[in-house]
């Protein structure tokens, strides 16, 4: 730590908080969200600009609470955020908000500059010129927790993991849009003395995620008997995240994580892309027996692999654990019998969410 003070942050979940979580419609977010609602007595306060990916009808369970509020507003407009601070004066930020599909990214990069670097620069400039005029005690207390991924770090081989000090590599404009925002929050920390945290996550699965992501595209698709795209030959290996063990663990470092540090997490569930997709229709096949579709497997397609594909990412999450006690609770095989079971169970979520503007065609072929 080059001699560095570790400054905890003060144990303040024991008292009530109010926590303004940025993209909290989102598929991570609104897992935060309805841990802390049901879990705790803290306050959140949820900023979305609705756009394709984020849905209200997540939060339905814990939306009619008194201590949920809503703000329809977008992380580029600093009067929007200048208000919210000033109105509802949070105790801490976790920062979410960003466009976050790779594919996406490949065909519209401009997006992803203007949320999620210039986005997050502006999040930054409120939270500080807020954290400046707080009373002694509050600002000791007050902490923004920026949410970032494991694919700023590029890819890995066969071997090795990524850890807190791998050096940056992105190779998308996604990941490249998140590392700089990573940099950027760590700017605000060293030139500014403001209190920071970063986690940077593996791929995360679970309920409520949008389907342009592998496993709920893959399953929405099988029960249609769709084809199943397969990008090259599926050997691309991902480390796999249960978004309720996110969400833990995110709680976790906001509340007990030390300043200026970053957190790896990871689910120790290295899998290829070829295995996920067969596991999705192996249980589908069991799942659904009256499927027409049977077996599901017979539905994979192969697909031209998308440019820049990392091949290979894998984290070490052995800091998280060690420092705050963390480890995830699901297995691969425990966490994807239940996803599965929920997108069966719950076909008008689905339906209202393929309403919008995506139909699970293919992106990222741009190149």
């Amino acid at each position: 730590m080059g001699g560095k003070l570790l400054r905890f942050f003060q144990p303040w979940w024991s008292n009530l908080v109010k926590i303004l979580i940025t993209g909290g419609a989102g598929f991570i977010g609104s897992a935060v969200i309805r841990q802390y609602i049901n879990e705790t007595k803290n306050e959140v306060i949820n900023l979305d600009a609705l756009t394709y990916a984020g849905n209200l009808e997540s939060l339905d369970d814990v939306s009619d609470s008194s201590q949920y509020y809503f703000e329809n507003a977008n992380i580029c407009n600093i009067t929007d955020l200048e208000r919210i601070f000033e109105q509802h004066q949070p105790d801490a930020v976790m920062h979410l908000a960003a466009e976050s599909h790779v594919d996406r990214s490949i065909d519209s990069p401009s997006d992803f500059i203007q949320t999620n670097i210039v986005g997050t620069c502006n999040l930054l400039e409120v939270s500080l010129r807020y954290w400046n005029q707080l009373d002694e005690n509050r600002k000791s207390n007050f902490r923004f927790h920026h949410v970032s991924t494991d694919e700023v770090y590029g890819d890995l081989d066969n071997e090795g993991l990524f850890t807190e000090i791998t050096s940056y590599d992105p190779s998308s404009p996604y990941s490249a849009s998140k590392a700089s925002s990573d940099h950027l929050v760590r700017a605000w920390n060293r030139t500014y003395g403001f209190p920071i945290v970063i986690t940077n996550c593996s791929n995360n699965y679970g309920a409520y995620q949008f389907p342009e992501k592998l496993i709920p595209l893959v399953t929405l698709n099988a029960l249609e008997g769709k084809p199943l795209p397969i990008y090259g030959k599926g050997n691309q290996i991902r480390d796999w995240l249960h978004v309720d063990d996110h969400a833990r663990a995110l709680r976790l470092v906001l509340e007990k994580g030390v300043e200026g540090e970053t957190y790896n997490i990871g689910g120790d569930n290295e899998k290829t892309n070829l295995s996920v997709v067969k596991t999705i229709c192996s249980h589908l096949d069991k799942l659904v027996p009256n499927s027409p579709y049977i077996p599901h497997a017979s539905l994979i397609t192969y697909v031209a692999d998308r440019p820049g594909h990392d091949e290979r990412y894998a984290i070490d999450a052995s800091k998280i654990e060690a420092e705050l006690g963390w480890t995830p609770d699901e297995t691969f095989e425990t966490g994807i019998e239940k996803t599965i079971k929920w997108y069966l169970e719950n076909s008008e979520w689905c339906q209202h969410v393929q309403d919008g503007s995506y139909q699970r065609e293919r992106l990222g072929s741009k190149g």
